[in-house]
């Protein structure tokens, strides 16, 4: 919610454009603490850096609007603290947003967003939808991880009808086809609208529009049936190990039984011989 009006924020020249760079920086950002008095929103938590705008998205996502290099830095290392799960390589993404009078609203041939205004309501949700769009472009490299171990895998399961690598092997696999589908299942809503458009409806095309431009709700949906994937590939692996299993049990038993015959038969020619 807004806490503040939206000319509150002195934002640069109308003709000028401002970079939006989002920063992906861990699974998840703890924003207990890091409230402002001077905050122009808290879902997400917002607030003035300068003559531009923070906004920290608490699924581990930063978006830093018209701030120099120098600056952007120090709002991420003062945000570091507060982020579980840190990634080693950060996935970004920026953009150029610009205003114009009378300008459509939208993304043009060259990349840029057109908002009308730079009024910090509209550039909420820029932020929102380039957050969403930088968590989901972490969340499709970390899949491909995954599906870059599994395929060959299958392949050679198809060609062989044998499993490649040991159990330790397999079971590091299931491991991390859990994890990356826990991880993404968790991270972000995508078809949750921003907070902003409860108090401003009239924003709503602006964000369908970036929605669409961004293809926000088609690669969830793509990243949802991967990880659907990758979830009936972990439960074969496992029915695998477990027959691998019944079948050692199954392999033992017989040894076992065997064995007592031939026990039996030993000592029961022993006695005929006696």
């Amino acid at each position: 919610m807004m806490n503040s009006p939206a000319d509150a924020l002195p934002l640069p020249r109308e003709d000028r454009s401002l970079t939006a760079r989002a920063v992906v920086l861990g699974e998840r950002i703890d924003t207990l603490g890091l409230e402002r008095r001077d905050a122009l929103s808290t879902a997400p938590l917002s607030f003035r850096v300068a003559d531009g705008l923070v906004v920290v998205f608490r699924y581990g996502v930063v978006v830093m609007i018209g701030l120099d290099p120098l600056a952007e830095d120090e709002v991420i290392r003062g945000v570091l603290p507060r982020v579980h799960g840190q990634h080693e390589v950060r996935e970004e993404e920026t953009i150029q947003v610009a205003a114009g009078e009378g300008a459509s609203e939208g993304v043009e041939p060259d990349g840029v967003v057109r908002i009308g205004s730079l009024s910090p309501d509209k550039l909420l949700v820029v932020a929102d939808a380039v957050a969403k769009s930088a968590a989901l472009e972490q969340d499709e490299r970390q899949v491909a991880k995954v599906f870059d171990t599994i395929e060959p895998w299958a392949r050679k399961l198809s060609d062989t009808g044998r499993r490649p690598g040991g159990r330790r092997d397999m079971i590091r696999l299931i491991g991390a086809s859990l994890l990356v589908q826990h991880r993404v299942a968790e991270r972000v809503a995508v078809r949750e609208k921003p907070d902003i458009l409860w108090d401003r409806p009239d924003l709503e095309r602006l964000y369908a529009r970036l929605e669409d431009e961004y293809e926000l709700v088609e690669r969830a949906e793509t990243l949802g049936r991967k990880l659907d994937l990758i979830g009936e590939t972990a439960t074969v692996m496992t029915d695998l190990i477990d027959t691998e299993r019944s079948l050692r049990l199954e392999a033992i038993i017989v040894i076992l039984i065997l064995f007592e015959i031939v026990i039996t038969l030993y000592q029961m020619a022993r006695g005929v011989a006696h």
